[in-house]
């Protein structure tokens, strides 16, 4: 006897098959789902009234619609860097498997049973923390953004009209971290006032490392083991990272294994060679560890197309390695006038907040832009501003205003 759903099943694909010339049930396109149609695993049929068909079985995880399919972009990346779907997005959390990466040698496997948290060094006996050593202390949460000290540097260099937000602001995004403070674990040791730099160590086979000042590392600095509510994923630092909330990115050491309490930085190869920002007349910017205030719209972007002269939303995102986010402005002239737009809730320190503006467009060519102002006062500065303070060769910390170019027939296209 045949199962009574495939029955039903079979009785509504003949129905619908009868009313619509068989037209109604189709398998998503393959574009969307970057496979072939052939491969039906995995391109489902869809029905013309869901509530007449039963629904699909529960699995061990969640999984997306097919029709949403973001993605990280490149792949297949061992040294440099996946770009945020920041286009994609909504709200400010970004999904642990969307979190952009920057790897210097691959992604490490490490059994979280035997990984050791090593802090040592002047003042201290050394002392060796397991992760169920570090989840016995008592636990924070807090929601920032991390961001590559590099972010934005093509868009700068060679820019394209064909970029999307993902291509020109991609190496940002937003998480609840959870874990321990590192204060409470310098306490913890006993670590000396003496010692004003930390050395800290991570466990790939770059071995990456950089100094962090001791009075960072006694405010808001974070060991954490988790992520959006789940322990972090292999490529985002598994089993433990540091986060530093508002520094650029590659000072929050990802596979975290060692402190080291030293009395002056360590100028080791990765503050030395790299992250040190060549500015004009041949000088460099070095230790410059906080991310500057930007924004980004996000929304009229490429590849968009508005479909003729209305309203719409103008939607993006903000955030500010010094503090909160106080306001946004928006200009849909190329510049000559700015609005103040409006700030979703909540709009919390160091962590992305989304603005959003509502606009009348006329159906005529225009030049689209967002810039951010901080808590302190530090206002997200012109291309021209930002290219004479800071000249052709810098390789970091790029903030200067993003512009898209919207055509009179409603192509958007990135402007620089």
């Amino acid at each position: 006897m045949s199962d009574p759903v495939d029955r039903s099943r079979r009785a509504l694909l003949g129905t619908a098959a009868a009313v619509i010339g068989g037209a109604a049930l189709h398998r998503v396109r393959s574009d969307v789902t970057d496979r072939s149609v052939s491969d039906t695993s995995t391109v489902p049929i869809v029905p013309p009234d869901a509530t007449r068909v039963p629904g699909q079985p529960s699995t061990a995880l969640g999984g997306r619609s097919v029709f949403e399919q973001p993605t990280l972009a490149p792949s297949g990346v061992t040294t440099g860097a996946s770009y945020t779907p920041l286009q994609s997005l909504a709200g400010t959390i970004t999904p642990a498997d969307l979190h952009f990466q920057r790897h210097h040698n691959g992604i490490p496997v490490i059994d979280p049973a035997r990984h050791t948290l090593v802090i040592h060094g002047r003042g201290v006996e050394p002392r060796e923390f397991l992760l169920a050593d570090l989840k016995r202390f008592p636990a924070v949460s807090r929601i920032h953004f991390i961001e590559c000290a590099g972010n934005g540097r093509t868009a700068y260099r060679a820019p394209k009209r064909e970029m999307t937000p993902q291509d020109v602001d991609g190496l940002t995004s937003n998480s609840e971290w959870t874990g321990v403070l590192v204060s409470t674990l310098l306490r913890e040791v006993g670590a000396a006032r003496s010692a004003t730099w930390v050395l800290a160590e991570g466990g790939d086979a770059a071995v990456l490392s950089r100094s962090v000042p001791m009075t960072r590392m006694l405010d808001d600095a974070l060991i954490a083991y988790a992520q959006n509510g789940e322990p972090l994923r292999p490529a985002n630092g598994y089993p433990i990272r540091l986060l530093l909330p508002g520094y650029e990115g590659n000072m929050c050491i990802k596979w975290l294994r060692r402190l080291k309490l030293i009395d002056h930085p360590n100028m080791s190869r990765d503050e030395t060679v790299k992250y040190t920002d060549p500015l004009p007349k041949g000088v460099s910017r070095q230790f410059s560890f906080d991310m500057d205030t930007k924004s980004i719209v996000t929304s009229p972007a490429f590849p968009d197309r508005l479909s003729g002269p209305g309203w719409w939303p103008v939607r993006g995102i903000a955030w500010s390695g010094r503090g909160r986010i106080s306001r946004v402005d928006v200009s849909t002239d190329g510049g000559r006038v700015w609005t103040e737009a409006r700030l979703l809730e909540p709009a919390l320190p160091k962590a992305h907040v989304r603005f959003e503006h509502l606009w009348q467009w006329d159906g005529r060519a225009t030049t689209v832009m967002s810039r951010a102002i901080d808590e302190t006062g530090a206002l997200q500065p012109t291309v021209e501003a930002f290219r004479e303070a800071r000249g052709s060769g810098t390789d970091y910390h790029f903030n200067a205003i993003r512009s898209w170019l919207v055509e009179a027939d409603g192509r958007v296209f990135f402007g620089g």
